[in-house]
C-alpha cells in the first residue's frame, strides 16, 4: 500500500489545553486591544474644535493642558428634537391639572387655597371680603333704623334712636366700619335703648375678629413664605460627568448667596425617564432615585460655600450602562431638590432645579471658585457655572469597571509567573512547609 498523506487544517488548541504562557499571551492581547480602543476614543473626544481662553482660577492640570476650555455647550445630534421639560430651571413644574371634577375639595381646605393664590387674586379677595362685610352689616344697621322709625324722627330730641346721628345708608355704612375696625365711636354711637342693636354689635365684633384672623393670617403666611429664600440658592447651569478616583461620577454644583445659612440642609435627586416594563406597560415619567450620599450621610450639607454634589456611577446607578454615545441618544431629566430650614424664621425652604440630557456635559469638571485670602476664604461667583474639559473615557461605567478588572487579573497573573520563574515559593508550598514543621 502506498503511503497516503492527507492534509489537515491547523487548529488552535482549546483553552483547557493551553499552557500558562498561552493564557498569559491571550489575556495580554485582549487587554492591549481594549486599552487601545479606550485611548482612541479618548483622543477622539479631545480632538474637538474649541476656543481656549486664559483660565482664571483653574487647577494646575487645567492650566497646563491647552485643550481645556470653559463652559462648552454639549453638542446635540441632528436627529434629536428639543424635549419637553418636566421641571423648569427655576423649579416650576410643567404639570397642569385638568378636568378636576371634585373642586369642592379646595374649599374644604380654604386657608391653604387662599395662601396658594397669586398675589393679585389674594389682594382682590382681601379687599372684597372686608368691603362685603362692611356693606352687609351697614345694611343691617340701616334696616334696624328704618324698621324702628329712627329715620322718620331725625332732629326730634324726644326720640331715642338705636344709633345716634344715623340718618341714612351712608352713615350706617360708616358706623359699620367704625364698629368692625374698632377705631372708636365719635359722632355716631349706639344707645342702650336698642337691644337688637346690642346683639348686632356683638355679632359683628365676633365675626369681624374671625375675618381679621383669617385674612391677616393668610397675608402674613403668604408674605413670610420662604419661596423667595430659594431665589438666593444657586444651581449650576450644567451637570458634568468625569472621573473621580478612577470612577465615573455625575456632578453638579450648589451654592448659597446669603450670609444666613440654611439649617439642616439636605439634597436628593431623581431621574425622570420613560420606562417600559417586561409586561409591556409604558410608564412615561418613571422616577428613579439617584444616590447622592444617602447611605454615607453626604446628602446632609453644610452649605457655607459652594459645594459639588457627586453621584458615583456604580452598578446600582441608573447610568451604569450608559456611555457618552448612548447619552446623546437617550432622553431623560435629572431633578434636584435642596431642602432646609431658614435660619432667620425656622421655616422649611425648598429649592429645585433640573438638568435635561443636553445639559449634562461629558468629560468636564467645574472650575474652582474658592480661594484663600488673608484670614478668610473668598468665593468668586463669576465662575460658578464655568466648566473645563478633562480627559474622560467615552465608555460606560460598566465597561470601564470591566477594563479595570481585566488589568488587575493580567497584573496578578504576570506577577505570579515572574515569582515562579525567579524561584519564589508559592502559597501552596508555604502551606505545605508550615504543616510539615
Amino acid at each position: 500500500m502506498g503511503h497516503h498523506n492527507s492534509w489537515q487544517p491547523h487548529r488552535n488548541p482549546p483553552l483547557c489545553r493551553m499552557s500558562g504562557s498561552h493564557l498569559h499571551q491571550v489575556a495580554r492581547s485582549i487587554h492591549s486591544i481594549m486599552a487601545r480602543d479606550l485611548r482612541v476614543s479618548m483622543n477622539q473626544d479631545l480632538e474637538v474644535d474649541i476656543t481656549p481662553r486664559e483660565p482664571k482660577k483653574l487647577p494646575k492640570q487645567a492650566r497646563e493642558d491647552p485643550t481645556l476650555t470653559i463652559d462648552r455647550t454639549h453638542l446635540l445630534s441632528e436627529h434629536k428634537k428639543p424635549r419637553q421639560r418636566y421641571m423648569e430651571k427655576d423649579g416650576k413644574c410643567n404639570v397642569h391639572h385638568g378636568n378636576v371634577k371634585e373642586t369642592y375639595r379646595y374649599f374644604s381646605d380654604l386657608f391653604t387655597t387662599l395662601v396658594d393664590l397669586k398675589w393679585h387674586f389674594s389682594l382682590f379677595i382681601f379687599t372684597l371680603v372686608y368691603t362685603v362685610t362692611w356693606l352687609f352689616f351697614g345694611l343691617i344697621w340701616w334696616l334696624i333704623a328704618y324698621i324702628r322709625g329712627d329715620l322718620d324722627h331725625l332732629g326730634d330730641k324726644n326720640w331715642v334712636p338705636c344709633v345716634e346721628n344715623l340718618n341714612g345708608f351712608v352713615s350706617a355704612f360708616l358706623f359699620s366700619i367704625e364698629t368692625e375696625t374698632t377705631i372708636g365711636y365719635g359722632y355716631r354711637v349706639i344707645t342702650e335703648k336698642c337691644p337688637e342693636g346690642i346683639v348686632l354689635l356683638l355679632v359683628q365684633a365676633i365675626l369681624g375678629s374671625i375675618v381679621n384672623a383669617l385674612m391677616v393670617g393668610c397675608m402674613f403666611v403668604k408674605i413670610s413664605q420662604p419661596k423667595k429664600r430659594a431665589e438666593t440658592l444657586m444651581f449650576s447651569n450644567n451637570a458634568v460627568i468625569s472621573l473621580r478616583d478612577g470612577k465615573l461620577c455625575l456632578m453638579f454644583r450648589v451654592g448659597d448667596l446669603r450670609s444666613s445659612h440654611i439649617v439642616e440642609a439636605s439634597i436628593r435627586a431623581k431621574l425622570i425617564k420613560s420606562k417600559q416594563t417586561k409586561e409591556g406597560e409604558f410608564i412615561p415619567l418613571n422616577q428613579t432615585d439617584i444616590n447622592v450620599g444617602f447611605d454615607t450621610g453626604d446628602d446632609r450639607l453644610f452649605l457655607v460655600s459652594p459645594l459639588i454634589i457627586s453621584h458615583e456611577i456604580n452598578e446600582k446607578s441608573p447610568f451604569w450602562e450608559m456611555s457618552r454615545t448612548q447619552m446623546d441618544i437617550e432622553e431623560f431629566e435629572i431633578v434636584v431638590i435642596l431642602e432646609g430650614m431658614v435660619e432667620a424664621t425656622g421655616m422649611t425652604c425648598q429649592a429645585r432645579c433640573s438638568y435635561v440630557d443636553s445639559e449634562v456635559l461629558w468629560g468636564h469638571r467645574f472650575t474652582p471658585v474658592l480661594t484663600l485670602e488673608k484670614g478668610f476664604y473668598e468665593v468668586d461667583y463669576t465662575s460658578f457655572h464655568d466648566t473645563y474639559e478633562t480627559p474622560t473615557p467615552s465608555c460606560s461605567a460598566k465597561e470601564l469597571d470591566e477594563l479595570h478588572r481585566g488589568e488587575h487579573h493580567t497584573y496578578t497573573y504576570a506577577q505570579r509567573k515572574n515569582s515562579a520563574q525567579n524561584g519564589a515559593p508559592r502559597s501552596e508550598d508555604l502551606n505545605i512547609r508550615t504543616q510539615t514543621d
